[in-house]
């Protein structure tokens, strides 16, 4: 069965023209869904369907006949990250079975914001359990509740995280877009990794309620989808202010009414745009996909500006993991506490499970970073407190702030992730940690709490690698007309062909 790879405008001119309605493409997904993900390769990026996705496509097509469209997301199918609530009949568990059955009693405002635009919430998606917070050699895209999640490029290799599951869905075309959420990466490496659009914004700009994090001056969800359009009319819907996250507060008159508005391929002309050396050099073929990116960036009129040093931090470094563990243990404590349908009730209950139900949870790797954190003590402490401070220095004032004054630049360009995706291997695992995770560049922008989206940008041995465009805070709209021009000029984006294997 094939669905062509449609974008949000071509679908509302076939939903206006009676060629779909929201139904019947909804029953396509599913179908989809079904035939790929479940059998066929067996993705495992969708780790739940909601059960009334039908029920909800069939009100959105009545509405649209009696009274017409909400806007560009009306009756379109999303698929959202299982850290996201839902008060509906879909559970959020951040992959665990520990959060099994875990019913939110409430939306997260983001959910409230899409439901509001008329988008069909289709299901949700797999994860790095915890949003890769367990073990210090964990395996990208595997979950205890969900399995484990598979590149469509090349089966055997890893999706990345912690944003798998929607990477995945969205590159395998089981949904029009996707919400994902990040910490460090979690958005931008899985959408570098799957060959499609990942935008994670300024901290602040999409309300966190509801949304299960790791570490709140960096945590932030955001869009990913095949085309900087279809990520400019997501993130549209997406932003606001919510009572409920008070860093929303800051996005006052800094967000925009419409990122569309930025899907100017003109804009490009004249940007300075410097290239972050620092994030090069980890693998000959990443490098000279985006040299080659760098040239055609030049050609389509920017200015570039070669070298400029964004950070000198390596991704989940020393000081970035101290500040994980001390947010880490109170964004769960916090979440669970507003959760009463959960069977866990704190951090310590939830090491009790998984402790109990080892041979399901931790079949190839343990919860050594859980423990860490639970004996960490609270946020008033003063290594924690230094080590927010330290790297809030390293990656704004001596850091990205540095590079933007200095050098007079609109954004910073480099290769999102280092190297193509490596081989999916529970045993050993990914080994992040442990090797100090310096590959690409989603660590600066991160800890800065600063907008970075990723465009594809070519492909080694048929391996995507994504082009990375960051700034400072709230500057969505340059980064999405700089990407945007990039990728029309280039059309780099093919489909997935669910190869085995890389042909050696």
């Amino acid at each position: 069965m094939e669905v062509p790879e449609y974008t949000i405008s071509d679908l509302q001119t076939l939903f206006d023209q009676g060629q779909w309605t929201s139904v019947s493409l909804c029953e396509e997904f599913l179908k989809r869904i079904s035939e790929i993900d479940t059998a066929g390769p067996t993705l495992r990026s969708v780790i739940e369907v909601n059960p009334d996705a039908l029920t909800i496509a069939k009100a959105l097509d009545r509405e649209r006949d009696q009274s017409g469209p909400r806007g560009p997301l009306h009756g379109v199918p999303i698929l959202i990250k299982d850290s996201i609530d839902t008060a509906d009949k879909m559970q959020t568990t951040a992959g665990s079975l520990a959060l099994e059955g875990n019913i939110a009693p409430q939306d997260a405002f983001l959910v409230e914001k899409l439901r509001d635009a008329g988008a069909v919430l289709l299901g949700k998606t797999n994860m790095s359990e915890w949003g890769y917070m367990r073990s210090t050699r964990g395996c990208s895209g595997w979950s205890s509740r969900g399995g484990q999640v598979r590149n469509p490029y090349v089966l055997d290799r890893s999706p990345l995280g912690s944003s798998s599951g929607s990477a995945v869905a969205v590159a395998a075309n089981l949904c029009i877009a996707a919400i994902g959420a990040e910490v460090d990466g979690s958005i931008v490496r899985p959408s570098s990794t799957n060959s499609i659009v990942g935008l994670k914004p300024t901290v602040g700009l999409v309300s966190r309620s509801g949304v299960i994090g790791v570490s709140s001056p960096q945590d932030t969800a955001g869009p990913m989808a095949r085309c900087v359009a279809d990520v400019a009319m997501v993130l549209t819907a997406l932003t606001g202010v919510d009572p409920r996250d008070p860093a929303t507060q800051s996005s006052v008159d800094q967000s925009e009414q419409d990122y569309c508005q930025f899907l100017d391929t003109t804009m490009i002309k004249g940007a300075r745009l410097g290239v972050a050396r620092e994030c090069f050099g980890d693998h000959e073929g990443t490098d000279a996909v985006i040299e080659n990116a760098i040239r055609q960036l030049e050609e389509l009129g920017a200015v570039i500006v070669d070298p400029v040093q964004a950070s000198t931090l390596p991704m989940f470094g020393e000081v970035e993991l101290e500040l994980f563990l001390y947010e880490f243990k109170a964004s769960v404590n916090c979440y669970l506490a507003e959760h009463p349908g959960a069977k866990v009730k704190n951090l310590a209950e939830l090491i009790q499970f998984n402790r109990d139900h080892a041979e399901q949870v931790m079949p190839f790797f343990q919860q050594e970073l859980l423990e860490i954190a639970h004996a960490k003590g609270d946020l008033n402490d003063a290594a924690y407190l230094e080590a927010k401070a330290e790297c809030y220095r390293l990656s704004r004032t001596d850091g990205i702030d540095k590079a933007m004054n200095e050098h007079q630049l609109d954004a910073i360009i480099a290769p999102t992730e280092g190297t193509p995706a490596f081989v999916i291997d529970p045993v050993v695992g990914d080994n992040i940690l442990k090797l100090g995770g310096s590959s690409g560049c989603s660590t600066p922008p991160a800890l800065a709490g600063y907008p970075h989206i990723t465009v594809p940008a070519g492909y080694v041995h048929g391996l995507p690698i994504g082009l990375s465009f960051f700034a400072g805070a709230y500057q969505e709209g340059k980064l999405i007309s700089y990407a945007y021009a990039f990728e029309q000029a280039t059309q780099v984006r093919r489909p997935p062909g669910f190869v085995e294997s890389v042909s050696v």
